[in-house]
């Protein structure tokens, strides 16, 4: 399983996310989790596009190397193993992890977060269970979280074969790392099992709708 970390926390509130005393202009954090084949990608994108909320995405910074079709601040910020350094030496990440193996770096930049919500954006990180927890454990950012799972492990299984991107071997693995975030569907505000695009897209707007109003 990546290891994720996250930096102490000493910045100045105003560069945290609002609480629900906070000023109606102000927009809300929101956490999408889940394991690998459970469809959390296509929900989201479908979700900014449908959802009639001011949603956006997070982009995350990364040391691996653009894949084909990728952009540059779209996709990921693409930065050199020294530029990650120098970001997470600054403070500059919300949270950040190391996929072991690979040898690659992720990071949420606080500063684009921070600018979203100050703008009114309802900023959606979508990312893994311990950078999840990383985010849970600072009260400040006071974030919405959702866990997305297809509803069992065997129809995980089903997808991540159906797929057929990985090798026997990495599927196993990409199996007992989902079983072990599935543990951690209780430290989340909203259990979704998705089960299709549309319907789950649905729920989670009208739980965001709901939110804002109450």
């Amino acid at each position: 399983m990546p290891e994720s970390s996250h930096p102490p926390d000493d910045r100045p509130d105003q560069e945290h996310a609002p609480s629900s005393a906070a000023g109606q202009s102000l927009g809300r954090l929101i956490v999408i989790s889940g394991p690998s084949g459970a469809g959390k990608s296509t929900v989201v994108r479908a979700l900014i596009e449908q959802c009639d909320l001011p949603l956006e995405l997070s982009v995350s910074a990364t040391t691996r190397p653009p894949r084909p079709g990728e952009v540059d601040g779209r996709h990921y910020h693409f930065v050199s193993d020294q530029e990650f350094q120098r970001l997470r030496d600054a403070d500059e990440f919300i949270e950040f992890k190391e996929v072991f193996g690979l040898g690659h770096h992720y990071g949420t930049l606080r500063q684009q977060v921070a600018t979203g919500l100050k703008s009114g954006k309802w900023v959606i990180l979508e990312i893994d269970v311990q950078g999840a927890l990383a985010v849970f454990e600072n009260p400040r950012w006071n974030p919405i979280s959702l866990f997305i799972h297809p509803g069992n492990m065997d129809e995980l299984e089903h997808r991540l074969r159906q797929r057929g991107t990985e090798d026997e071997a990495k599927l196993t693995a990409r199996l007992e790392t989902a079983a072990k975030e599935m543990r951690y569907i209780g430290r989340y505000d909203y259990e979704i099992i998705n089960n299709s695009v549309d319907h789950t897209v649905a729920e989670i707007c009208q739980i965001l709708r709901d939110l804002k109003e109450s």
